[in-house]
């Protein structure tokens, strides 16, 4: 299973050269499975730089969303195989009790907001709410779940061969959790990411940030270090970055984070990056 970075900003930032090494495009994760297997974990600006979109022996991906902010679904309109006709594709989302899959993502893939609608895909197109449990793609297993995030948010675990990734990108751990990191029954995601081989994890604010924003759904790198120990994950990648945080900052980040990781290797999460699990 080859994971690989696409984009890992929190919404859109100025981009500089101050920022160039962690980059600058917003959540997305490319995931291919030993059997050719595509998985694209969210829809933001990264996904137009997937290396599956030009590989003309595909003939299925699917993109998994984790919720519909809009840093997680720009990427959408411009990705090329949803206007192949020899493609299909499977979108799977946070379920709703009151509109369709196909809704949501209308609201933005319309008029005024866009100007290409969803009818005017020419792939072979399928909607599906992601479950609150287990699933195949391929030969992938996903398990997914409901998260800590304002609206409904979704996280997910992908697992092949013994091997897996958590994908939490927009994930308030702490909220909720009486006694984080001391106590794992009731701790949003742990589930999920238990025992992973690469946790890729909200971390956006530092920890003065944080204090002025508890509720807005987003972690610290701390945070998500004392949460990836707790459930004993081999390497966590910082993801969600601040647009406003240069790369000197994150750096600084991911080192303060390394200081209360326990055991685990935390990697400040940059686009470009590759790993074979």
């Amino acid at each position: 299973m080859r994971v690989t970075l696409l984009g890992s900003r929190g919404s859109f930032p100025h981009i500089g050269p101050e920022m160039m090494r962690y980059g600058g495009n917003t959540s997305c994760v490319e995931v291919v499975g030993s059997d050719g297997t595509v998985v694209m974990l969210d829809a933001g600006t990264g996904i137009r730089n997937a290396s599956s979109a030009v590989d003309k022996t595909l003939k299925r991906m699917d993109i998994l969303l984790t919720h519909f902010h809009m840093d997680h679904l720009q990427g959408l309109g411009f990705f090329a195989p949803l206007f192949n006709p020899n493609m299909e594709v499977h979108i799977w989302g946070p379920p709703s009790t009151t509109m369709t899959l196909h809704d949501r993502l209308s609201r933005y893939l319309s008029p005024p907001l866009f100007p290409v609608c969803i009818r005017d895909f020419t792939c072979n197109l399928h909607f599906h709410n992601a479950p609150r449990g287990q699933f195949k793609v391929g030969g992938l297993e996903i398990a997914s779940d409901v998260v800590c995030h304002p609206g409904p948010t979704m996280g997910y675990r992908v697992s092949e061969n013994g091997s897996s990734l958590a994908y939490l990108p927009d994930h308030e751990v702490a909220l909720g959790a009486c006694h984080f990191p001391n106590e794992t029954a009731w701790t949003s995601g742990y589930k999920l990411t238990e025992g992973a081989d690469l946790l890729l994890h909200d971390s956006q604010y530092n920890e003065q940030e944080y204090s002025d924003k508890v509720g807005w759904g987003h972690s610290t790198p701390r945070q998500s270090a004392q949460f990836a120990s707790m459930a004993s994950v081999k390497t966590l990648l910082t993801f969600h970055h601040d647009p406003n945080h240069d790369d000197d900052t994150v750096d600084a980040l991911v080192a303060d984070a390394s200081e209360v990781a326990n055991g685990t290797l935390v990697v400040g999460g940059a686009e470009g990056m590759v790993f074979d699990l």
